[in-house]
């Protein structure tokens, strides 16, 4: 067994710290969050929930599964993600392909466009004004208006240019064409970094909230993260409203709902993050 020197072992003795440190710092908000949303009232609100729940009570998640408001966000919310992403990823597969092709006509302007959008924009008053103009003031508007990012396309396409040509050159002698070639060889060869993008994808789709915010006017087709944020602004109102009798604090609801929405979240991520590593490597070094 190879014998580690005194440096290396400070080197990984720090790593861990640190390692350890930043995990702890991530879990904590969470382990609050669903403390907060089951602790009794009193507890809560006497400020002696720091880490571990104090009279536990599931009272308020009875109160969050009647809420039908809260369970027409969430959906909404499910509808933004899975359409959403599935409509960026056809456009960004599709995209990616095309520009990671040397013979495609202007490739190098459209690889350069691309990257301008990273570097400028328009701004937030022309960009919304944009969007008013287009009539983007419904979920499938939001769905399409905000299919792509430029960064996600760009790592797409340094993923495709990483597989040999002579797969593609032994496809088309076979009498495969591009769509066939794009579907047999080129995305069962990408999975780490499609699963990668994908995951960049949903999670932007689900958090999403300031542009539905402002352009949606429908409050049925609201999603969870704004349905939160009213909750949060109404603050005052609800806590008045509320009986003083009642087993949990007012900030429990919000925490409660806060919970519910990173669930899926937490449900899928440990499925993708074993390509994560990988696809980003894949894709973000060019060779």
């Amino acid at each position: 067994m190879e014998r580690l020197n005194k440096s290396e072992i400070i080197f990984k003795f720090i790593s861990y710290i640190l390692i350890g440190a930043f995990g702890i710092m991530a879990l904590y908000p969470v382990v609050y969050a669903v403390s907060a949303s089951i602790s009794g009232k009193m507890a809560y609100e006497s400020g002696r929930v720091i880490l571990l729940p104090i009279d536990v009570n599931f009272s308020v998640y009875k109160l969050l599964y009647e809420d039908k408001g809260f369970w027409i966000s969430y959906i909404n919310t499910l509808f933004y993600a899975v359409y959403g992403t599935l409509w960026s990823m056809i456009i960004s597969i599709t995209g990616a392909y095309a520009l990671a092709k040397k013979r495609l006509l202007f490739r190098r302007q459209l690889n350069f466009f691309i990257v301008f959008t990273m570097w400028f924009t328009a701004g937030m008053i022309p960009t919304y004004l944009n969007y008013m103009d287009m009539g983007i003031k419904n979920k499938w508007g939001i769905v399409v208006a905000f299919g792509v990012q430029a960064y996600n396309i760009i790592l797409l396409r340094n993923t495709f240019e990483g597989i040999p040509k002579e797969i593609e050159e032994a496809a088309k002698v076979d009498g495969v064409n591009e769509f066939q070639l794009l579907h047999r060889i080129y995305i069962p060869m990408s999975k780490a970094g499609i699963a990668t993008v994908a995951l960049f994808y949903a999670t932007s789709r689900w958090n999403g909230y300031f542009w539905v915010r402002i352009l949606v006017k429908d409050p049925m087709e609201l999603p969870v993260q704004v349905y939160m944020r009213i909750l949060v602004e109404n603050y005052q109102k609800m806590y008045e409203d509320m009986p003083a009798n009642l087993p949990y604090a007012a900030d429990s609801y919000i925490y409660a709902i806060l919970v519910c929405s990173i669930i899926p979240v937490l449900l899928i991520y440990p499925h993708i993050q074993k390509y994560f590593a990988k696809g980003v490597n894949i894709g973000g070094v060019k060779e």
